[in-house]
């Protein structure tokens, strides 16, 4: 499903095409989107970056889609990886009063959240003592489909009838439609939610380790 096939589809199950509410489908669709996104933890939403983590410097920048970590190791310069223990800021000033003292990063806090296009800030303790790589896995905002009529998206292919009913609720709440078909709505996107819920179980698991669903 793209973006104009959406948009029409929320027009033709609400039978109506009224100006104010077909010039905020946008709105409706972002809505749905960062509902389904904030709700479900399947691999297609997590992605991978490195970054240079600087000798002497304890800080760098969180990925500009970022919204929660999944993972995050160190390699120095023999290219072994060792994954990171995720600690409140609080713990690593306690562990390492002062940012001078180095070595290989044990830990990492998320220091700070986003402040408009400032999207927050790692700490990490110790301050490194070499030029190391950090490798983050993390869940981040896909692209939206919303744009032109051809946009498409990833929960549009896999994921449509999510976003249709998701869609569906925030435009049927902003009509303020009948309470019946609204719950109607709101049970059908529950009902989509939950299958994606079953590919989050599958993802984390598979026949050989743990056996069959």
């Amino acid at each position: 499903m793209n973006y104009g096939e959406l948009k029409q589809a929320i027009q033709d199950y609400l039978e109506t095409s009224e100006t104010t509410l077909v010039a905020n489908i946008p709105n409706f669709v972002r809505a749905a989107e960062q509902r389904i996104v904030r709700t479900i933890q399947i691999p297609e939403l997590r992605k991978n970056a490195t970054n240079a983590l600087v000798s002497g410097t304890e800080y760098i920048k969180r990925p500009e889609d970022f919204i929660a970590v999944y993972s995050m190791s160190v390699a120095g310069a023999d290219g072994q990886y060792s994954f990171l223990i995720d600690k409140d800021v609080n713990f690593i000033r306690s562990a390492y009063p002062s940012a001078s003292t180095t070595g290989t990063p044990r830990y990492y806090a998320q220091f700070d959240g986003s402040r408009g296009s400032d999207k927050g800030t790692f700490m990490f303790g110790p301050t490194p003592d070499f030029d190391y790589t950090i490798e983050l896995h993390y869940y981040y905002d896909p692209p939206s489909i919303v744009g032109s009529d051809t946009n498409t998206s990833w929960l549009g292919d896999n994921a449509e009838t999510a976003l249709l009913n998701g869609s569906l609720v925030e435009a049927y709440t902003f009509l303020k439609g009948d309470g019946d078909m609204l719950q109607q709505y709101r049970a059908q996107y529950d009902d989509a939610v939950a299958m994606l819920g079953i590919v989050q179980t599958r993802s984390q698991r598979d026949a050989y380790r743990d056996g069959k669903l």
